[in-house]
């Protein structure tokens, strides 16, 4: 990847955005949540929906999102 400028994850979300981190293999590793959304349970049904086609995770009221 030539020509391409790296910058830091966070410096790339808006304050609202979302980011799903994948590993290298494609396994997910974590999710992003935005510092307004912390103390809440929602992630967006469009984020909820790769979760769940795409790595086979629903996440429910049981699943502590970090």
């Amino acid at each position: 990847m030539k020509n391409t400028k790296r910058i830091a994850f966070e410096d790339a979300l808006e304050d609202d955005d979302f980011g799903l981190i994948i590993g290298k293999d494609g396994t997910l590793k974590g999710m992003f949540v935005p510092s307004e959304f912390e103390d809440e349970d929602y992630v967006p049904e469009e984020i909820l929906q790769i979760l769940s086609k795409v790595y086979g995770v629903n996440i429910d009221s049981s699943v502590t999102i970090h």
